[in-house]
């Protein structure tokens, strides 16, 4: 049974006018055309059209306008061109069983050809000039053979060499991705190195202060008021101080520093055109009216949708359509990210992933669901929004 693929809508809109346009552009210089061959064309153009949508059934169709083409003895004409297009899009966008179906239909439907013309096409028996009566009907056989294979066989590399640049591109994007996330973990890491030194310095000196001036003041007692209330003093001072310091290192854990911007969702328009750049048919929809969530709920819906677009790409099935999902509530944002599960495949890998979305998502009270049902892996973070309170 064909396999259907969905897909944006202006790649449906640019498929239905290419279409069209090949159709004008075949039938307008035509000197005299039959009504057959008008309704012939018109099926090889639609199917041209769908080509991306379900390649099998595209070739499908091409098949039976062909074998219709000769039943009614027509010659072979501009008619056939979209029969080119559609073997490049066996290649470019079918599964792995099209691919090798496709190469199998250029290699019969060449040799099929080749003996429609030599031995039935009824223009070239009836020329003047009869290249039969030399008796070498299987030389021309051969020769028209040859060149129809290559025809037909060059639309089909084409169309295996563009899915590998396509795939290509998507892997230099997959390891752009994941070495800009390596980079942003280890600076995390540092980073988080560094405020722990920091913290550690200033509670343990702090401490170290303040258990000595209230040794101190304990042993001093009532006889000398004056000692006693300078440690008090003392210990009061240092724990602000300590207090103080605190504070401007949780500070630096809640805020990024100014030259290195954190994302937002405001990113993510230029992360999808990212994903569609490297070959991935990716539908974005969004529901309802977005509300403000808060920088650091943001950020986590962000990495979310990063993380669960690059699974998709890296772990998906190939060519198939990944569906972006931004739902608005009240109160909150559920992001969801689903995609088709390639052959043999879980939907996603081992590594980090997974763990932290988790990770991300429970930090600011949000929850993750991800799962594998019909086929496709789909991905659920619902992330609140930062109430005035400050809770989320």
């Amino acid at each position: 049974m064909p396999h259907f693929r969905r897909l944006p809508a202006r790649s449906l809109v640019f498929d239905l006018c290419a279409a069209a346009v090949v159709f004008l552009v075949l039938l307008v210089p035509a000197a005299s055309v039959s009504p057959i061959e008008v309704i012939l064309l018109a099926v090889l153009c639609g199917a041209l059209s769908i080509r991306r949508i379900s390649p099998a059934l595209a070739l499908g169709v091409a098949w039976i306008a062909a074998i219709v083409q000769m039943s009614v003895r027509l010659d072979p004409s501009a008619i056939d061109v979209p029969i080119l297009g559609i073997l490049y899009a066996t290649a470019a966008y079918g599964e792995r069983l099209m691919r090798w179906v496709g190469l199998a239909s250029a290699g019969l439907g060449a040799l099929v050809a080749a003996a429609y013309i030599t031995f039935v096409q009824p223009t070239f028996r009836a020329a003047s000039v009869d290249p039969f009566d030399s008796g070498h009907e299987w030389i021309v056989f051969a020769f028209v053979a040859v060149g129809l294979l290559a025809l037909l066989g060059l639309s089909w590399t084409l169309g295996l060499l563009a899915r590998t640049v396509r795939l290509a591109r998507a892997g230099r994007l997959e390891s752009r991705i994941s070495q800009e996330r390596a980079r942003y973990e280890v600076a995390v890491e540092q980073e988080r190195t560094r405020i722990a030194r920091d913290m550690h310095d200033v509670v343990a000196h702090s401490l170290a202060v303040v258990i000595a001036q209230a040794d101190g003041a304990r042993y001093v007692g009532a006889s000398e008021p004056e000692a006693q209330g300078k440690a008090l003093a003392t210990i009061a001072t240092t724990a602000r101080t300590a207090l103080s310091e605190v504070r401007v290192l949780l500070g630096e854990l809640r805020h990024t520093a100014g030259e290195s911007p954190q994302p937002d969702l405001s990113d993510l328009t230029p992360l999808v055109e990212q994903f569609r750049a490297s070959g991935m048919p990716l539908l974005v929809a969004v529901h309802g009216d977005p509300i403000p969530l808060g920088a650091g709920h943001e950020i986590a819906a962000y990495r979310i949708a990063q993380e669960a677009l690059t699974n998709a790409l890296r772990h998906g099935a190939p060519g198939a359509p990944v569906d972006l999902t931004l739902t608005w509530e009240t109160d909150a944002l559920h992001l969801r990210v689903a995609n088709a599960v390639a052959d043999g495949g879980g939907g996603v890998g081992g590594g980090h992933g997974l763990p932290g979305m988790h990770e991300r998502a429970s930090l600011v009270g949000g929850t993750l669901d991800a799962r594998a049902a019909e086929g496709r892996f789909m991905v659920d973070a619902l992330i609140p929004a930062v109430t005035r309170d400050g809770a989320s």
